[in-house]
This record gives structure tokens, C-alpha cells and sequence, in this order.
């Protein structure tokens, strides 16, 4: 090869991870960690239905997955009343945030989210060329006013909105998120990210309107349902955008069994049930630990929580790398004013019995 063959967009982007995951800290580390709070996973695990699932899957597993991933799409479909041709699986919501990107977006197509908001879906803008316009929170909230008011002023096509949201755990009502819904400009599409809608402490989504098509929701596996190594999402649309994933998607994406043990999950909404009161009674033990240390827990609809250490992004920063150096695994958010906090993900008694021993050791190792 005489020279490089990567396109003109590659070469002009950077190599980078936007998540580095707790592996290669134990790698960098040279040991394991104690207690893995930091990717947002649910630490529950997956119902024993699921595993059952799973396992039985696992000796089929030299068949592909079925491309229409026909039962866990008419699974899903009826959990939410709405028709099977509204309702598309995918490898997670990144993947299905991939795809729609790529479905929409071309080089210099103007594109709206919040500055510090999931960061993956920015990667796949970038990647295909589109132009990012970024609006700050407010109040440590997504501020629905300020992303449409961007989209108008950009004549942008797609806009990116999390409610719940990740990294800060702040939600909008149900009526806040149907007025930016009926408010998106022509043209333009929300990007409704619903991964731990079914962790919050009451209702934050309003009702499934499929023949709106200003509007797309994303749901996931990964989170409620303990499964997100699966890499199991899917998406909620208005028929004809959902049939559109067909012209580009991977039809032989999804694993056979992670469909088999999704199906499974959906189908034991008991389990669900369970997990949620355990996610509500962690977040009260974060919060109190954080209390305990004189740190300021913010209000959460997910299943993590972010606490306020109080001063700037370089204070919470040395708190997160002294409770990694203590064995306990946590993230943070990337961009100021947010980044003075650290997140913790929730998770059983003995992993938050580990953080509340950690933390105040944290804490005074710092200078």
C-alpha cells in the first residue's frame, strides 16, 4: 500500500474510546476490582428465566440469529400495544442510534444534543459526517427548550434527547416530554433515548403515539433487565422509518441468544419487579453514603447515582482515581459544571458495603 486509503472524513477523525471499560483499569491496575460501579449495568443480573433461556440458546448457537428477530419483535410489540411493524430489534441502542444516523445524516446535516449528554450517539454524527450543535444543561437537567430552539436556528434533522438521563439521573414529566415532542420543527426527527425509563420512580414517558412521526423512542435490555452484555435494544417508530432500518441494518446482527434470552426477560415482568425495588432502595443507600461523607446526592431516575463532591471537575476527578485505587470502579460526567460529580452505579448490599467503606478513605487520601 503506497498510502492511505481511509476516506477524507476517517483521517481527519480521532482514535479514541469514549468509555473506558473497567477491564483495562484492572489490566492498568494489575488487579481486580472489589466492586464495579461504574458502566450502569445492573449488577441484579438477569432473571433465571433469561439464563435458562440463554443456555439452552447456547446449543444452538451454530444457527445465525433469526434476521427478523420475529418473536422478540412481536414480544415487544404487544408489551406496548403498538403493531410489529412499529417495533425494530437492534444490537443495543447504540447500534440503533448508529443506523439512524446513518439513515439521515449526511456530511454537514446539522444535528442537536446536550454538551455532556451520551456521548456514543456524537461519535456516530461525527462519523458520518454531520454537523454537531451542543446546548448546555440546566439545572443538571437536558433543557428541552434550548434543543429545539438549536434545531430551529440550524434547520437541524435529527435531535438527540435522554429521559431518563445519563450521566446526571435528571428526568422530565411526562407532560414536559409530550410538548417537545409536538414542538419539533419540520424536518427534523427526536431521538427519544428511554434506556432506564423503566427504572424511574413513577411515570417520566408519555403514550406511545406511533403515527407521529417527529418522534423515535429507543429502549434497551441492558438496564431494568440485566442484560447488558446481550446487547439487546430496540426501537419504537412510525412504520414507514422503522421499515428503513431495513435498507442499511445488519440483518445478522443479533445473536440467537441474546433473542431467546430477551424474550425470556420481557415474559418475566416479576423479576422487573423486583429489580426495580432493589434499584429505589440503592439509590437511598448512595444517597445516604454520600450524606455520610458530607457529598451532595442529586435526585435520580436511573440506576445509578450522581453525587456532588463539591468543588470543580479536578476535585471529582481525584476522588474518582482514589476510589479506583481503593477497588471500587465508579465514572463521572465529562463536561463542567456536571463533571464535579462522581457516579455510582446501583447494585447489591455487599458492593455498596464496599463503597461505603472506600469512600471516606477516598476522601482523605486527597490533598
Amino acid at each position: 500500500m503506497t498510502g492511505s486509503r481511509y476516506t477524507p472524513l476517517a483521517q481527519s477523525l480521532p482514535a479514541s474510546v469514549p468509555f473506558v471499560g473497567p477491564e483495562a483499569h484492572e489490566r492498568a491496575r494489575g488487579a481486580a476490582f472489589d466492586a464495579r460501579l461504574g458502566a450502569n449495568e445492573s449488577i441484579f443480573g438477569p432473571s433465571p428465566k433469561a439464563i435458562a433461556a440463554m443456555q439452552k440458546a447456547a446449543s444452538e448457537v451454530w444457527m445465525y440469529g433469526d434476521p427478523e428477530s420475529h418473536d422478540l419483535r412481536h414480544a415487544v410489540a404487544a408489551h406496548h400495544d403498538v403493531d410489529p411493524a412499529n417495533v425494530m430489534i437492534g444490537e443495543g441502542i447504540d447500534c440503533l442510534l448508529g443506523y439512524l444516523v446513518r439513515l439521515l445524516i449526511g456530511p454537514g446535516d446539522a444535528v442537536v444534543t446536550s454538551d455532556g449528554a451520551y456521548p456514543t450517539f456524537n461519535y456516530h454524527v461525527a462519523g458520518f459526517g454531520g454537523a454537531l450543535h451542543k446546548v448546555p444543561y440546566v439545572d443538571d437537567k437536558e433543557d428541552p427548550d434550548s434543543l429545539l430552539a438549536m434545531a430551529r436556528e440550524t434547520n437541524a434533522k435529527l435531535i438527540y434527547f435522554a429521559n431518563p438521563d445519563n450521566p446526571m439521573g435528571s428526568w422530565h414529566d411526562p407532560a414536559a416530554v409530550q410538548h417537545m415532542i409536538d414542538a419539533v420543527p419540520e424536518g427534523c426527527l427526536l431521538v427519544l433515548d428511554e434506556a432506564y425509563v423503566e427504572l424511574a420512580p413513577g411515570s417520566v414517558s408519555p403514550p406511545i403515539d406511533t403515527s407521529n412521526a417527529n418522534v423515535i423512542r429507543m429502549r434497551t435490555f441492558s438496564k431494568g433487565y440485566g442484560m447488558a452484555g446481550a446487547r439487546v435494544g430496540y426501537s419504537i417508530g412510525e412504520a414507514g422509518l422503522i421499515d428503513a432500518f431495513n435498507k442499511i441494518r445488519n440483518h445478522f446482527g443479533m445473536c440467537r441468544i441474546s433473542q431467546a434470552g430477551a424474550l425470556a426477560a420481557l415474559q418475566d415482568q416479576g423479576y422487573l419487579a423486583d429489580v426495580q425495588a432493589k434499584v429505589a432502595a440503592a439509590r437511598d443507600r448512595i444517597s445516604l453514603i454520600a450524606q455520610e461523607n458530607g457529598l451532595t446526592p442529586l435526585p435520580s431516575a436511573t440506576n445509578f447515582v450522581a453525587i456532588d463532591c463539591g468543588k470543580d471537575g479536578d476535585h471529582a476527578r481525584a476522588v474518582l482515581a482514589a476510589l479506583i485505587q481503593q477497588g471500587v470502579f465508579v465514572r463521572m460526567p465529562f463536561v463542567a459544571p456536571q463533571d464535579r460529580c462522581i457516579r455510582i452505579s446501583c447494585g447489591p448490599e455487599a458492593d455498596l458495603d464496599i463503597f461505603a467503606a472506600a469512600l471516606p478513605k477516598a476522601l482523605s487520601a486527597l490533598p
